[in-house]
């Protein structure tokens, strides 16, 4: 097979191996990794049709991760997906009336990014010893809620490890923040900034990017990695479900051979709905990206004027994941779309470090037809969750029900009837008060855990161990910091 090598965005850094890649996180000049070029699939959809969900992770993961082993990639995949996955199939579809539902919420999070960072550290580890590290790993990641989470269960006394999180206080689910702050693990820290999840995200690729910073950490021992999106051992997994959905629905004769499908995704880093974009150029007969944004729609602005602008009010909703200013994948999308130009895509991101803002060329909008920027307000986000529960009894989290809405005046407004798969991408549990409140109605309950059972009571499905378990969990992370003291915040926990 023939063996790719990545690239950073900026052109700083070329010929990188996939490992290398993983073990750097983000390139030295603040670019992205990408691969030279997109590989295709070598197998047909219906071949594909007929593997499981694991066999999938491989003939698709085989073709971006090349300096792994055979027995290196199948040793990963088969640590991840195992028993911490609730349902055999890993990634199940559901069929709501004529649309479907693809859940990523069965891992040991209830969130999608289990997808991709219950392999992700089996990723690290075979890439340390393959480059022959011989330090410390420092996982620094910023969070809008749910990478937090599956980062620190994923990396917990993983041993050459270390994972600090930054996430927003006051800017997560109350699940969410619980869900980390009683995280267990001699190598977990979690810090809570006051600012937003931008701030956060800002601040650790400054991090990044701060060479004296890096110079004591060298002489401390330590090298630093991302489990963000923005580390390409991140983004390949979640490619898989886009093979597997379109697989899937083909195996149930849901869809013919060669139909092409939607798909509507929540989004807010941009690496989900990315994913789905390398799928489609790696042969999957996809048709649209609906790109689904709540009421921080920087991306539904960008998509309809070229213009990127993150000069605006940034707004906390019931679907904090989404919650983002700074789409950070995107910058993988323009860089695609200028004909992998290093310069243009470089110049544009120092536009909107210096400036806030950028505004792309008509031929580069061109390149970008697939996606369909929509958003959703929060009501015609509660109105997609109460419809689902009212008339199909199925019952979706307020990041689903942005996607489901956007789909909704989509297909209401163009006559678009194409078979849609909605991308799901959290327990409604992790948001219980905001999705009972949509179905119900306003609610003076304040109780999370009796929220959660009394979405029980009426959904009848049973709450997940993820949410059982923090009924008592111990709170093990107090730490905060303001946005500029976070380097200051990774040397006092590193002890440089």
């Amino acid at each position: 097979m023939k063996k790719l090598t990545y690239q950073s965005t900026r052109g700083g850094e070329s010929g990188i191996t996939a490992s290398q890649a993983i073990l750097k996180g983000i390139a030295s000049d603040g670019g992205l990794f990408m691969p030279e070029e997109i590989p295709q699939l070598d197998m047909t959809m219906e071949e594909l049709s007929r593997l499981s969900y694991k066999e999938i992770a491989y003939e698709v993961m085989k073709l971006y991760l090349t300096d792994f082993t055979k027995k290196e990639l199948k040793d990963c995949i088969e640590q991840a997906y195992d028993s911490k996955f609730d349902t055999e199939q890993i990634a199940p579809i559901v069929k709501v009336a004529t649309a479907y539902f693809l859940e990523l919420f069965h891992g040991n999070t209830i969130a999608f990014k289990d997808m991709a960072l219950s392999i992700l550290p089996r990723f690290m580890t075979v890439a340390a010893k393959k480059n022959k590290v011989d330090k410390e790993i420092v996982i620094l990641t910023a969070t809008s809620g749910d990478t937090g989470k599956a980062a620190l269960a994923g990396f917990a006394d993983v041993p050459g490890t270390r994972i600090i999180v930054f996430y927003p206080k006051n800017g997560v689910s109350h699940m969410q923040e619980l869900q980390m702050v009683t995280q267990k693990g001699g190598n977990t820290a979690v810090v809570a900034i006051h600012g937003n999840f931008d701030d956060a995200q800002t601040g650790v690729k400054k991090i990044f990017g701060d060479p004296e910073f890096g110079k004591r950490l060298d002489e401390g021992g330590f090298q630093l990695s991302s489990a963000n999106s923005i580390n390409v051992g991140r983004l390949i997994p979640q490619v898989v479900y886009y093979v597997y959905a379109y697989a899937d629905l083909l195996a149930r004769g849901e869809i013919e051979n060669g139909e092409k499908i939607n798909v509507a995704v929540p989004t807010g880093n941009f690496g989900n709905i990315l994913a789905g974009y390398l799928a489609k150029q790696m042969g999957v007969p996809i048709n649209k990206l609906l790109c689904a944004s709540n009421d921080n729609k920087v991306l539904y602005d960008f998509f309809t004027t070229g213009i990127y602008d993150k000069n605006r009010e940034f707004v906390l909703t019931m679907s904090p994941s989404m919650d983002i200013l700074v789409s950070s994948n995107l910058e993988r999308l323009i860089y695609l779309s200028c004909g992998c130009d290093a310069k243009k895509t470089a110049k544009l991101m120092k536009d909107l470090a210096e400036k806030g803002s950028y505004k792309v060329t008509k031929e580069m909008q061109k390149r970008m037809k697939d996606f369909v920027g929509g958003y959703a307000t929060e009501e015609e986000d509660a109105k997609a969750i109460h419809f689902l529960y009212k008339n199909r009894g199925y019952v979706i989290d307020t990041h689903t029900g942005v996607a489901a809405a956007v789909w909704k005046n989509y297909r209401d407004n163009t006559g678009d009837d194409t078979k849609t798969v909605i991308v799901s991408t959290a327990s409604p549990y992790k948001f219980s008060k905001s999705v009972l409140e949509a179905i119900q109605g306003p609610s003076m309950m304040e109780d999370e855990f009796a929220i959660a059972e009394e979405l029980q009571r009426i959904s009848m499905v049973p709450v997940p161990a993820a949410i059982q378990e923090l009924k008592n969990a111990e709170i093990r992370h107090t730490a905060e910091c303001d946005v500029e003291d976070m380097e200051a915040a990774v040397g006092k926990i590193l002890g440089i």
